[in-house]
């Protein structure tokens, strides 16, 4: 793996765990040579992973739609930025750009990215592996909406092991080294073919 999508928070949390978290992630990335590809922001926990990558020899990408630049602040020591006209656009781009993709603690936006990205590798338009790091059990109530999908029968296991968790960065891109993807989802089943 050459590059991983981070989406996170641009803020910092309620507790320093998440900051250190991410730190640790950061750390992690440049120490197995992969290429952080994130939304270039410099505050909160964005900005907390890619002061980590560069401070520990990695390389960072930050992609940015140009109307964000001026609301936020944009990280100065970049290996690489990136500027797009909107937000579809920054999406697309991380996708190109990464190899697997991570969401980090962070607020609606950062669930945002996470399901779509998910959503397209249920749909088969790539199949790299997507996962939660599951900070300071900050995905709990998900991991507990993922098996409730399940069973109410609007999810397929398939698909629900597809969300790797972890609460360690590192076992989380171990699982990513050893992700096989599941079949394109379909909605063709036995008794309607």
């Amino acid at each position: 793996m050459k590059s991983v999508a981070v989406f996170c928070g641009s803020r910092p949390g309620s507790s320093d765990v998440y900051i250190e978290g991410a730190k640790a992630v950061g750390k992690e990335l440049a120490k197995r040579k992969i290429t952080l590809v994130y939304g270039a922001a410099s505050v909160g926990v964005m900005g907390a992973v890619a002061d980590s990558v560069l401070e520990n020899g990695g390389h960072a990408i930050g992609v940015m739609p140009e109307f964000l630049k001026k609301k936020e602040i944009v990280h100065p020591r970049l290996s690489e930025l990136i500027i797009v006209d909107t937000m579809h656009e920054r999406k697309a781009k991380m996708a190109d750009l990464a190899d697997g993709f991570i969401a980090l603690p962070g607020g609606p936006g950062t669930l945002e990215e996470f399901f779509e990205i998910y959503t397209w590798a249920q749909l088969g338009l790539h199949q790299k592996p997507c996962g939660l790091l599951n900070i300071n059990q900050y995905y709990d109530p998900l991991i507990t909406l993922y098996k409730h999908m399940l069973k109410e029968k609007f999810l397929d296991e398939k698909f629900r092991d597809m969300a790797l968790v972890d609460g360690e960065i590192g076992g989380l891109l171990d699982q990513f080294d050893s992700y096989e993807p599941p079949n394109v989802k379909t909605y063709l089943t036995e008794d309607r073919t």
